[in-house]
């Protein structure tokens, strides 16, 4: 069987983020996703309206019928919408339910790019902080980076959550600049160990974060090495997003969606 990347995310009615984009995303790396469903949200393409969470429990037994059944391979977090729901998923891992070997992709969502609160800020940070040990790479966004860390300069806030116990960070700038190229930085263990130039494409994305991480997860559970996992999304992110359908043309400020079928 291909290498299953457990997913912990939420469900996005319009398809464009969420565990619909986790599963195609991982299916076009070569692995195979399974989910367990946090939270049931209240969104378009275009904005977030609400949530509904799913009890901790409720996640756990989801996530251990997946993990008493097929080959694990990497973990994949991205909406987990409550303490409880982020506190779970730490014991998982502090109990060795799930094997401190695997490979743990952590996004660590706050706000939707849509806007909307997709839980509290304030709260959701304070749980993260005991997690985020226990992540091979977190990929948050510009905003997420300097919530979790408190640092306003995305380098410093890198080499800071790694000096936490985090082991890697990869830096996107796409949500500070305006203009020019988009760039990356992976950080591991607090050392700047890739950099990464991605063309600056016209549009908002609806789902272009959570699709990264996941492919990055299923690249991972592949047995590619960090460095090569993250090479290997940026090419695929970027002619996904080249290819993203435009739900509302006649609208330049819509968010278009990630065509993440595309051949290339």
């Amino acid at each position: 069987m291909r290498p299953v990347v457990l997913c912990f995310s939420g469900l996005d009615p319009s398809g464009g983020a969420g565990l619909q984009a986790d599963i195609e995303a991982i299916g076009q790396s070569g692995a195979h996703a399974a989910i367990a469903c946090t939270a049931v949200t209240i969104q378009s393409s275009q904005q977030v309206f609400g949530f509904e969470a799913c009890a901790a429990a409720l996640v756990k037994s989801q996530a251990t019928a997946v993990l008493d059944d097929l080959p694990v391979k990497a973990i994949k977090s991205g909406m987990l919408g409550t303490t409880d729901n982020i506190a779970m998923l730490t014991h998982l891992f502090a109990e060795q339910k799930i094997s401190k070997d695997t490979p743990f992709v952590l996004d660590p969502v706050l706000v939707a790019n849509s806007g909307g609160s997709l839980g509290d800020e304030k709260t959701l940070v304070s749980a993260f902080r005991q997690l985020l040990p226990y992540a091979t790479l977190i990929t948050p966004n510009t905003h997420e980076l300097r919530a979790l860390s408190g640092e306003q300069n995305l380098h410093s806030g890198a080499k800071k959550l790694c000096a936490q116990g985090v082991h890697a960070v990869l830096v996107k700038t796409s949500h500070d600049f305006d203009s020019g190229d988009i760039e990356q930085y992976l950080y591991i263990e607090g050392e700047m160990v890739h950099k990464s130039i991605l063309p600056r494409l016209e549009g908002e994305f609806h789902g272009s974060g959570c699709s990264l991480a996941s492919f990055i997860a299923g690249r991972l559970a592949m047995e590619d090495d960090l460095i090569d996992a993250v090479k290997s999304a940026d090419n695929w992110i970027t002619q996904t997003l080249r290819a993203a359908d435009d739900p509302h043309p006649e609208d330049a400020q819509a968010q278009l969606i990630p065509n993440r079928f595309v051949r290339f």
